[in-house]
């Protein structure tokens, strides 16, 4: 049965300025956040390399925990869309699927932070170094605590994005920044009467900035009418199993998916170990540029499954195709400019990080001009696969791309990887042809899926929720 709609079928140029409307506070937030983790590290790094190396494992197994969380809980928003595409008048679906969310944030937080108290063993078994192992302890102890709120945070920002305000997720974030910083800046050294505390005031400026992000969503949500008039904070114990298995069966293929994608990452920085600390150096510079890079298309994958869920709901088609194909050529015609800035002047993004002119660094350059090259190959397949994969949760499709993500990460992926920069002279370059065929397999075989989503039935019944 077709229900009647809100929305109108936008002509291209239409769904091109909303997706790039919604698509850009988003991006930019995502780029902002990279800013608050680089804040973090200018910080610890005037404790020394050793506090560094601590917070860098600790982060390491914490930061993976987040970002799979997050997705999971992230789940929320194509519901929301494809609420508000089905032109339902009542804000009790949209309600529900937040208060569950919300209950899922707390609850996979309490179970994020088990995973994370796991850092100990984790690094003994990895031989790690006995002081740095006792300085990532305290330090893990500690910013645990932030896990929850920045979950629930992560929450509210998925439902105020996907209600047409995404520049509160830039507007929070970019003020989280400034929190961060005097956090920092107060409990690591002992400014403003703070107890000087050192790495564990690193932390505790963390759990303060989740605190504030987590405080200004509320407030935000409450002062907007648009917003407010949802409630979502109406009866939060009253439960509705119905909608929390929905967003977990929609949700733990996302998870699943980022941790496959982090993961072949991971392995990857410790396959460059084995070829010298000047390719390793060179691997994290060229990765840091192209993880820059990557929060555009991945912005614009956020938008994609907002758009397409908008019309899933709406039973429209042709608006799905519309917002998916759109989406798409943003985000790819986004990642040509950042691949042709890489191959025309390399150097000059390299300078972000290091000194080029620095003889000291000419081995570390030296790779990270090749892999630069590689990384720029890459870009596309990356742009395409973030937003082929956001186009498709809009379809509330998650678990064929992850069973997608997995095959191609992990066997061409890590497959060609191993084959080449263990059995072939190419050493780190190996590595990352490998990387490149992971990412093109997941764009190839995503694109494919999206393609054919009428005939796969992707595109067909909606789940009816009140």
């Amino acid at each position: 049965m077709h229900n009647t709609s809100p929305l109108e079928t936008p002509g291209w140029g239409q769904e091109l300025r909303a997706t790039a409307k919604l698509a850009t506070p988003l991006a930019l937030a995502n780029l902002l956040q990279m800013l608050t983790y680089a804040i973090d590290v200018m910080f610890i790094a005037r404790l020394g390399e050793v506090e560094l190396a601590a917070s860098a494992l600790a982060v390491s197994l914490f930061g993976l925990v987040l970002w799979a969380l997050s997705s999971l809980c992230g789940a929320v928003a194509p519901l929301i869309a494809e609420a508000i595409g089905s032109g339902n008048p009542s804000p009790r679906p949209v309600r529900r699927s937040v208060r569950m969310a919300l209950w899922l944030a707390v609850l996979s937080g309490l179970a994020g932070m088990g995973i994370c108290l796991l850092l100990d063993p984790i690094m003994r078994l990895s031989g790690q170094d006995p002081v740095i192992i006792g300085l990532a302890h305290d330090y893990n102890l500690v910013i645990v605590f932030s896990l929850i709120p920045m979950l629930l945070a992560s929450v509210l920002r998925n439902f105020v994005s996907a209600l047409g305000r995404p520049i509160f997720a830039t507007a929070i974030t970019a003020l989280g920044i400034g929190v961060n910083a005097l956090g920092n800046y107060a409990f690591i050294f002992g400014k403003f009467g703070a107890p000087a505390l050192g790495l564990e005031g690193a932390a505790i400026a963390t759990i303060l900035t989740a605190l504030f992000s987590l405080a200004a969503y509320v407030i935000a949500i409450r002062l907007d009418p648009a917003l407010h008039r949802y409630r979502v904070f109406v009866r939060l114990f009253a439960p509705d199993w119905q909608r929390f298995a929905l967003i977990l069966k929609i949700g733990v293929p996302i998870a699943l998916t980022v941790t496959a994608e982090a993961g072949i990452f991971g392995a990857a920085a410790f396959m460059m170990g084995n070829f010298g600390a000047a390719q390793l150096a060179g691997h994290t510079v060229a990765l840091q540029l192209a993880a820059l890079a990557f929060q555009v298309p991945f912005g614009v994958g956020q938008a994609a499954a907002i758009r397409v869920g908008y019309f899933y709901g709406a039973r429209d088609r042709a608006g799905i195709k519309r917002a998916g194909w759109v989406a798409l050529a943003l985000g790819t015609g986004f990642m040509a400019l950042t691949a042709s800035a890489m191959v025309l002047a390399p150097e000059l993004l390299l300078s972000i990080y290091v000194d080029p002119a620095d003889m000291a660094n000419a081995a570390l350059v030296g790779f990270a001009l090749q892999y630069l090259l590689l990384a720029a190959i890459f870009q596309l397949a990356d742009g395409v696969q973030a937003v082929a994969a956001g186009a498709l949760r809009g379809l509330q499709d998650t678990r064929v791309p992850m069973w997608i993500a997995i095959f191609s990460y992990w066997v061409p992926g890590i497959g060609l990887a191993v084959g080449l920069g263990f059995f072939t002279p190419l050493e780190g370059t190996g590595v990352w042809i490998g990387l490149a065929t992971g990412l093109f397999f997941a764009a190839v075989l995503l694109i494919r899926r999206w393609g054919k989503r009428d005939a796969l039935g992707l595109t067909g019944a909606v789940p009816e929720l009140s």
